[in-house]
């Protein structure tokens, strides 16, 4: 049986690592972007800094990892669009149903992070090709 996906309403933001947020974010402000939220986070044992940027319903997420991994993205011959983030009303219901639908999450349940104003819930599904989509509730 075949589930109807209903609970998609746009692309919430595109998430692409950053190698150096000090020139990063003055290359999106010059493309009319502004910095509308930034805030530190935990990635394996480092600590890394997620920008915002947002240029009208358009939000670029602009992220440096911490020095551990920031090696490892700077190697890298050409940059590269990490997820695309959708915004969902109900982010337990869209985990639930894409849980029993069958499709490969990436964590165990939708996580909190203390971004935005009253924080935000999210999970990922791996797509065939490797690609990350990001479901995403702004609470």
């Amino acid at each position: 049986m075949e589930m109807k996906i209903d609970f998609i309403h746009r692309i919430q933001h595109i998430g692409i690592p950053a190698h150096d947020l000090e020139v990063s974010i003055p290359f999106y402000e010059r493309l009319g972007f502004e910095n509308v939220m930034e805030a530190p986070f935990e990635f394996d044992g480092g600590y890394g800094t997620c920008v915002m940027m947002k240029n009208h319903e358009v939000i670029v997420e602009l992220y440096q990892m911490p020095a551990k991994q920031l090696a490892e993205i700077k190697s890298r011959s050409n940059g590269h669009v990490d997820h695309f983030a959708i915004d969902v009303a109900d982010v337990d219901h869209a985990f639930e149903t894409l849980k029993k639908a069958g499709f490969e999450i990436l964590e165990s349940t939708p996580t909190l992070l203390q971004f935005w104003k009253n924080g935000t819930r999210f999970f990922n599904v791996k797509g065939p090709s490797g690609e990350i989509i990001e479901f995403n509730q702004i609470l």
